[in-house]
């Protein structure tokens, strides 16, 4: 699948759930964002349907999320579904780890090839008060089951918020010492909630790279991948920065989202949004229309006051 800049689409952003056990401030109001119907979301045979066109159109890699994956049900049978496609190389989740621990194990026989694991603090206060009521204890005991069962290799997102958890960047890149692990620091994006938030708030990548400068850079072996990577002297892991506001990275973007009830979207910093359960209900041909949606994919993605995204990350999948 080619875009109209020549760009090889082939990877699916897959969002299974607009539904999440956290409301971490950055993602979703206090409380919490309005609810899809069962009857809106697609379920898993419309899922599998629509993965079958986008296999055929030269998807190899998928990510779920949410929402958060995990609370949806059947998440291990759509795994299976979508492990039998042959064509898929990489199936892999993001999830906030509440119920890694006792999920790890079904989903690693069902097919799932590793995880991405959302972490914004090492303390438990923070992480409490940052998520609304979450348990951290939860979140590394999910952590090292993941590790336990072989969902690797981990990655761990860490979004950098000036004055929450920017005097934790040592303490989360030592984690790659002696760790073979990722960790990957994302800027904030005024996406929904966070769009509201101070500007005091983001903090460009670069002062990761301020405060740990024996940070060695690493030659990227995929073009495509939104992280640049560094490692610490013969550390084992490597330490990710994703910079979508001071540093694009649209020029080799191959990916497109999908949204739970099952809008598909060309760019996270759009609201345009095309409606392939309208499509299936209409008896399109899926190809055709997706294909024709992914042309309109843009070179860049703008960002300001407006260009804002209304919708909460919670809301479109991250």
């Amino acid at each position: 699948m080619i875009d109209g800049f020549g760009r090889k689409i082939n990877y699916l952003r897959l969002s299974i759930t607009d539904r999440c056990n956290l409301r971490c401030q950055y993602c979703m109001p206090e409380e919490g964002v309005e609810k899809l119907k069962h009857s809106d979301i697609l379920s898993l045979e419309e899922i599998d349907e629509i993965i079958s066109a986008f296999v055929d159109m030269g998807i190899d890699k998928i990510r779920l999320t949410g929402g958060e994956p995990l609370i949806r049900n059947g998440i291990v049978t759509l795994v299976e579904k979508i492990k039998n496609h042959p064509e898929i190389k990489d199936l892999a989740l993001t999830t906030n780890g509440l119920l890694l621990k006792t999920m790890a194990e079904p989903l690693k026989a069902a097919g799932l090839d590793r995880v991405n694991i959302s972490i914004d603090s090492l303390k438990p206060d923070k992480y409490f008060r940052m998520t609304r009521g979450g348990s951290l204890d939860d979140v590394l005991a999910g952590i090292e089951e993941a590790k336990k069962v072989g969902l690797t290799p981990i990655k761990l997102n860490v979004v950098i918020i000036g004055g929450f958890n920017d005097d934790e960047i040592v303490d989360f890149v030592k984690l790659t010492e002696d760790d073979d692990i990722d960790v990957r620091f994302i800027e904030l994006m005024p996406i929904g909630e966070v769009a509201k938030w101070s500007i005091k708030n983001y903090l460009p990548n670069t002062v990761v790279l301020d405060r740990v400068p024996e940070l060695v850079e690493l030659v990227s072996k995929d073009p495509s991948s939104p992280a640049k990577y560094y490692r610490l002297p013969n550390g084992k892991g490597r330490v990710g920065l994703i910079s979508p506001i001071s540093c694009k990275f649209c020029s080799d973007c191959n990916r497109i989202r999908l949204t739970s009830e099952g809008k598909l979207k060309y760019c996270l910093h759009s609201d345009e949004e095309f409606d392939l359960k309208w499509a299936i209900d209409q008896k399109l041909v899926l190809r055709d229309y997706i294909q024709a949606s992914v042309l309109k994919k843009p070179l860049e993605h703008q960002i300001g006051k407006a260009n804002t995204v209304l919708r909460n990350m919670v809301q479109v999948g991250g």
